[in-house]
């Protein structure tokens, strides 16, 4: 899509606008030069230096070689060069790919020869690693380092890597290119099993989707056409009206990324993005004082409980008038910890959506007027449905059938160099492509849905079949239970056998059988956990998704210990 359209505040030349992220924010660029782009703790950039960053930074790439379609990894904590190194993978027609600051050196030479990086920026802390994987990896063009110190093992980065900021004093902005339009981004996501994925998107219907389906979450009108986006930008920053957003979870995340940085740039907003490397509620809240953020992204209550806890601590704190919207994402958001939110910020509206890396299926909306819902209860999007697991037929509403919610909306091209799992995912059903990514549900006689889970995370117990969020939230009940995590164990009788393991809040002490007995009255007999244990921390990846691995590790850790 594209259209032509002259605007004053650029030249009076005529531009032609095309759906495109990097060109929608080079428009917004030129239309806000002065706004706020970024901020992270003191530091600001504008518009105009963020744009004009993002350019040298593609040139640099531009001038080793990369081109259309290069690959541009960033190992990287959120920080301002998060953003521009995006930015720059995108305007030169290359694929940003995001890399999980947490991987040791096999995961990590794993993502980048997977993904086929010829670039990668990583903070210079992280340095020890790439030193120790990159020369297995002779298509990388160019190593970046952004300066945040020294490596954690004392141990020299690559010696081959340049200085960030040397790299942007030393190259001319990149010029401003037209998309050909069929360039693809890319997002690596794990998942809870197996290897990282890429999953592939056209820019071009990608953006659009972010056209179309994020203004009203914001209360605007879709956005039909590309050239629309520059002159609400000026029009919102004239009216001190413009977006600012902040992302709990890391932007190496789709849903940070996308909802805490991408979608409000389409805007011309500010992101604000966290100084601390780990979760802190205080910091949180001292952001959204400070910044007057009005649209906050979370994932589920790992994020929601310490920051509700916050509040309840020091109600007086903070002003937190300025937030009106928080969305969540990937994990459970119960009814009970958004109700508390909402009573701290009455305006407060949480919007809860049920997707994936693989696309969007389902929400709930919650402000202070709406009726108590259950929690995983969500309202289909038009683009969804739940089919019985054969696809044979929908699951009939109110029959109690467990189905798979698939969507048809903005369906991803398949998976980056994976043509089996992209043909397991991926799917044709009478003419029409859907995504399956796994979540199975069950239909209510009002067309809702209860999400239970991950099929491939169900426990297969007797004959039984037992989602975990089912019995998590059971657990989670429990008013000592600060979050849990359950999965099966091998069992010579049963096949397996559910277990778990639940953290308290710091000021409970209660037993694993005290929370046992408590959720025996929440729970068919056979979901209840046969083993629990009590640990100080139930292990979530940075964005707030479980780490069902780990979790099971410390249960066998602790049984195998003498």
């Amino acid at each position: 899509m594209c259209k032509t359209y002259t605007c004053d505040f650029f030249t009076n030349e005529t531009i032609i606008l095309k759906s495109h992220f990097s060109v929608i924010w080079e428009s917004v660029a030129d239309a806000v030069p002065e706004h706020i782009a970024l901020i992270q703790g003191t530091r600001q950039i504008t518009w105009r230096d963020y744009e004009h960053r993002a350019a040298q930074l593609a040139q640099a790439l531009l001038d080793v070689g990369l081109r259309k379609d290069s690959k541009v990894g960033m190992y990287l904590y959120n920080s301002p060069e998060y953003a521009e190194t995006n930015f720059a993978a995108l305007k030169i027609g290359g694929v940003p790919i995001n890399v999980n600051y947490r991987y040791l050196d096999e995961e990590l030479y794993y993502l980048l020869d997977n993904a086929d990086a010829e670039a990668l920026v990583f903070h210079s802390s992280l340095g020890d690693r790439v030193a120790r994987i990159c020369h297995r990896l002779p298509q990388l063009k160019i190593l970046i380092s952004v300066d945040d110190g020294p490596t954690e093992s004392g141990t020299d980065g690559p010696s081959t890597a340049l200085p960030y900021d040397t790299v942007l004093s030393e190259a001319s902005g990149a010029a401003r290119t037209n998309p050909i339009g069929d360039e693809i981004y890319m997002l690596y996501t794990g998942g809870t099993t197996g290897m990282p994925k890429g999953v592939m998107y056209p820019v071009t219907d990608f953006t659009e989707f972010f056209m179309r389906g994020m203004p009203p979450m914001i209360g605007l009108d879709p956005f039909e056409t590309a050239d629309a986006f520059a002159p609400m930008a000026r029009q919102m920053v004239d009216a001190k009206q413009a977006v600012v957003a902040m992302s709990g979870p890391p932007l190496m995340h789709g849903t940070g990324c996308w909802l805490g940085l991408m979608f409000p740039h389409m805007l011309g907003g500010t992101s604000v993005l966290l100084e601390n490397r780990g979760f802190k509620p205080e910091e949180v809240w001292d952001a959204v004082d400070r910044n007057q953020i009005a649209q906050m992204v979370i994932v589920g209550d790992a994020f929601a409980k310490p920051l509700l806890r916050a509040l309840e601590t020091e109600p007086d704190r903070w002003n937190t008038s300025s937030l009106r919207l928080i969305t969540s994402s990937g994990a459970m958001f119960t009814t009970p910890v958004k109700r508390g939110l909402i009573e701290h910020i009455p305006e407060l509206a949480i919007a809860d959506v049920l997707g994936s890396t693989e696309g969007g299926m389902g929400q709930s909306i919650m402000t202070k007027d709406t009726p108590a819902s259950e929690t995983a209860k969500f309202k289909l999007l038009p683009v969804a449905k739940v089919l019985l697991p054969d696809c044979s037929r929908e699951v009939v509403p109110g029959s109690g059938e467990v189905g798979v919610v698939v969507q048809s909306g903005m369906v991803p091209l398949g998976y980056y160099k994976d043509p089996d799992k992209s043909a397991r995912t991926f799917k044709e059903i009478d003419g029409k492509r859907y995504a399956f990514p796994g979540d199975m549900a069950t239909v209510e006689a009002d067309g809702s849905i209860i999400l239970l889970g991950r099929g491939s995370a169900c426990i297969n117990t007797g004959g039984e079949k037992v989602f975990p969020e089912e019995v998590e939230e059971a657990l989670k009940l429990h008013d000592a239970v600060e979050d849990a995590l359950v999965f099966g164990l091998d069992d010579d009788r049963f096949g397996s056998r559910v277990a778990g393991i639940a953290s308290l809040e710091k000021t409970r002490a209660v037993s694993a059988d005290d929370v046992l007995t408590a959720t025996r009255g929440l729970l068919a007999s056979y979901k209840v956990p046969k083993e629990l244990l009590i640990v100080p921390a139930v292990p979530r990846a940075p964005n707030g998704k479980a780490d069902y691995k780990a979790a099971k590790q410390l249960l066998m850790d602790t049984k195998n210990t003498p």
